[in-house]
């Protein structure tokens, strides 16, 4: 006979032995059998602990080991291409991320250029059933190497149609004079997956220094994992759907 409990991580094994009761003794009324329980408390084991928390009636926030560096949640399961008309695998949102990470613009410095990048939205054609979307903001040299402090934005508060709209500031952390030949930035696009309970990397966007200039712009998405070094590039869909900028430079 096992005995189980839902809170804290112990358990009561319990196994039944057999002992003889003289009919002089005064039996209470749980020594009414011919039985008694002897029970030792052990740990759960991993595989009880995981089965006991999918029982759980709420969904707890995803702890560091579920929120995986780009491209190594690939090795999980590949993504599940949902249609988006069919509303299949919908699941309601209970956010539990903080708000994003975003830095402040850096003190501005003679002759040299700061970049601010409005992320105004994306466009995906399940973009509805997309779970706490936000995007991951970072400068990449050639070699994949940060040369900027990574930046989340706030989970995205608005779905219409096939666009998530973000509307969000990024300062990028280094003025643009010092950035090294062949740099970029990259934009990756994450969602909450309850059902495997972390979050996934959909699609990454990026731009080379050669697209800075004032004003809006538009660049393509492309299929996960992250190619920071940018040699294996698949494009996401050939749906007119991209990511949506806005690009101001600030100069002295």
């Amino acid at each position: 006979m096992n005995i189980k409990y839902s809170q804290g991580n112990f358990r009561k094994r319990c196994s039944r032995q057999t002992r003889t009761i003289s009919p002089r003794s005064r039996r209470k009324p749980w020594e009414s059998s011919q039985h008694a329980l002897k029970c030792e408390v052990q740990p759960y084991s991993y595989q009880e602990r995981s089965h006991l928390q999918q029982r759980l009636p709420f969904r707890r926030p995803a702890s560091a080991f579920e929120i995986l560096a780009p491209g190594e949640e690939e090795n999980l399961e590949l993504e599940e291409e949902l249609d988006a008309g069919t509303g299949a695998g919908l699941t309601p949102s209970f956010s539990s991320r903080v708000p994003g990470t975003l830095l402040p613009r850096l003190p501005s410095e003679p002759e040299m250029t700061l970049l601010t990048l409005t992320i105004e939205k994306i466009g995906l054609k399940d973009a509805g059933q997309c779970i706490d979307p936000y995007i991951t903001v970072s400068v990449k040299d050639l070699n994949g190497i940060d040369l900027n402090p990574v930046q989340d934005t706030p989970v995205a508060t608005r779905k219409e149609d096939t666009y998530i709209h973000f509307s969000v500031d990024v300062e990028i952390q280094k003025h643009l004079e010092k950035l090294p030949k062949g740099a970029a930035i990259f934009f990756e696009f994450k969602h909450y997956k309850p059902k495997k309970r972390f979050t996934s990397t959909k699609c990454f966007a990026f731009m080379e220094m050669d697209e800075i200039k004032p004003g809006p712009i538009v660049i393509e998405l492309y299929k996960k994992p992250t190619d920071f070094k940018r040699k294996k590039l698949n494009l996401l869909t050939k749906k007119p759907l991209y990511l949506h900028l806005n690009q101001t430079l600030h100069k002295d």
